[in-house]
């Protein structure tokens, strides 16, 4: 962004760009005035349980935790660190994802984790913590502007979703933000969380760094998910342009888990001391959390010394004087599972990338580990990648949200900008095509009276996954109804778009099978046009027809696809619907 402001921004119209990064184990919030786009400022202040204001907890980033009561709910840092509460509600709006049973899940639960609940579900409490986030964002808002300018300015949200999910999740997601009062059709953005860290990564990176052609893979290491992406430079200027070179891929196995093995450690070291309790266990979380996680380095010769006050003297456990000795063999131990599951992704993903990747780029709070840095760069060494992580990391996503939020109302704020996306499925329609002996199964194929010949009802997909699509330019496919005549013309037209899923690079079918999934309907009102204008052929039969042909449009941008069917140059259904 630069770093000056011009006269040109005068003449932008005035808005408030509040970025959400709504994350699985932490979320964050950043806003800037379209008028003073080089303002950008993260939220560092949060509630806490002894201020409902912002003379509460100060950090970069508030937990994504939830604990009901009488009087309806804590969020954040009002819930203390005891006591059960509802946490990873997010990945509940995406069922389909395989990462939410993975194995250090199922290895190191959360003892603290509320059990599942009937009463709210993924959905209510997505709605409850983003209502908290805007209710909080609104409470800053009104601190540092005054309320003349509040009253005159409106305020445009930009929320953030995963890369890997699924169509319906993408869009509860956006359900749960309109919910939430963060509004509603073009007042509310959505932008891939990959895409958002990768636009403030590469803006803040030295641009004589990067060269055209650049392959990298995007390592987003958080507290609860890790998520990965690859992505190609395709140009320089006038604005540093990316295109995704293979679809994302990601596991629960961000840095909360850390805590959850050394909390296992604590257990298994100290269940029979008598004086060991809820307490002594808070002293030494607290130290494990701020000191020990965050700056571990990987040296095994390090020594921490951790708070267990009360717990009496032991060799064997290594206390002395109420401090437990931490070595950094034990530290090495606790990080090394987690670590293990994350470089086992990181391979994967440069293995799943077609061109040679040059760099793996670290963003998220737990991608500014060292050690973490140190045994990725040990992975990647043999094949040539460099390992570089990110300023801000912890912050890149919310960030790149705002800089994408600020884009939208003004293209000379465009730093980074992501042409193309890899699809993550096959789109298509089902539609009559002339049968072909060699190619068709004859048990399947039909006689057209309107042609005068055999077709079949076969896909016609234009989307193929794995396959570049690029934002703002769509994809069109022609077709065509021809129904009697001698009856009224059709009032409707209801045209299903199927997507495919089919594993490894296998292609999708030639027939609708169960392979296949209805994803949107789009319907046309057919009413509105004049039966006179409605064209008319005479068949092979020698029948009078109405012919009606249609393109279904598909524009696809950052977080959802836009379906339009058009009849005559006249739109007769846009539909934001998938994501791709």
């Amino acid at each position: 962004m630069p770093p000056h402001r011009s006269n040109e921004h005068r003449n932008v119209e005035r808005k408030i760009i509040m970025a959400v990064d709504f994350g699985t184990a932490f979320s964050g919030l950043a806003w800037a005035q379209t008028r003073k786009p080089e303002i950008q400022s993260p939220v560092i202040q949060w509630p806490d349980a002894t201020s409902g204001g912002l003379e509460g907890a100060t950090s970069d980033k508030v937990p994504t935790e939830l604990q009901y009561d009488s009087q309806g709910y804590k969020w954040g840092f009002q819930i203390g660190d005891f006591g059960q509460r509802h946490q990873f509600f997010k990945l509940g709006l995406d069922p389909s994802q395989s990462r939410n049973t993975s194995d250090l899940a199922r290895q190191y639960p959360d003892l603290h984790a509320a059990p599942p609940a009937y009463v709210h579900g993924p959905e209510e409490l997505v709605k409850d913590y983003m209502t908290a986030l805007r209710s909080h964002a609104e409470c800053i808002l009104r601190h540092k502007l005054p309320q003349s300018a509040l009253n005159s300015t409106p305020v445009e949200f930009v929320v953030t979703v995963p890369a890997v999910w699924s169509d319906g999740a993408q869009a509860a997601t956006r359900r749960c933000a309109e919910r939430a009062g963060m509004g509603v059709g073009a007042r509310l953005h959505m932008i891939s969380e990959p895409e958002a860290a990768a636009m403030y990564a590469l803006d803040a990176m030295d641009p004589h760094n990067i060269e055209v052609g650049d392959t990298f893979v995007l390592l987003d290491a958080g507290g609860g998910t890790v998520d990965l992406i690859s992505y190609k430079v395709s140009a320089l200027k006038p604005a540093l342009c990316i295109a995704e070179a293979a679809p994302g891929s990601g596991s629960l196995c961000g840095s909360t888990f850390l805590n959850r093995i050394f909390h296992e450690f604590l257990e298994n070291k100290f269940k029979k001391d008598p004086n060991w309790d809820e307490d002594v266990l808070e002293e030494a979380m607290k130290r494990f959390e701020v000191t020990v996680k965050r700056s571990f380095a990987g040296n095994p010769n390090d020594e921490f010394l951790i708070p267990v006050p009360g717990l009496k003297d032991s060799v064997i456990n290594g206390v002395r004087r109420g401090r437990l000795r931490l070595t950094g063999s034990d530290v090495r131990a606790i990080f090394e599972p987690v670590i293990k599951e994350i470089i086992v992704l990181v391979n994967g993903q440069i293995d799943a990338t077609k061109a040679q990747v040059t760099a793996v780029l670290m963003v998220g709070g737990f991608s500014q580990n060292v050690y973490l840095r140190d045994r990725i760069r040990q992975a990647v060494a043999k094949r040539g990648i460099e390992v570089m992580q990110s300023p801000n990391g912890w912050t890149a996503v919310v960030r790149g949200a705002l800089m994408k939020g600020l884009a939208s109302t003004n293209s000379n704020f465009t730093a980074v900008n992501i042409r193309g996306r890899s699809a993550r499925k096959s789109y298509g329609i089902a539609m009559g095509v002339p049968f072909r002996e060699s190619e068709h199964d004859t048990d399947r194929r039909y006689w057209d009276l309107f042609e005068g010949r055999y077709l079949i009802q076969a896909m016609a997909w234009f989307i193929r996954k794995g396959e570049t699509v690029e934002e703002n330019k769509p994809k069109r496919i022609n077709y065509y109804i021809s129904p009697r005549a001698n009856q009224p013309p059709p009032s409707t037209h209801l045209c299903v778009i199927y997507m495919c899923a089919a594993h490894g690079n296998t292609s999708p079918p030639i027939y609708r099978n169960t392979q296949l999934k209805a994803l949107v309907e789009v319907s046309a009102d057919l009413s509105r046009i004049p039966v006179r204008k409605i064209p008319k052929a005479t068949g092979a039969d020698g029948h009078v027809y109405y012919k009606l042909s249609f393109d279904l449009e598909v524009t696809h941008y950052s977080a959802f696809t836009q379906y339009e069917l058009i009849h005559d140059g006249i739109n007769y259904g846009p539909i934001a619907a998938e994501y791709v």
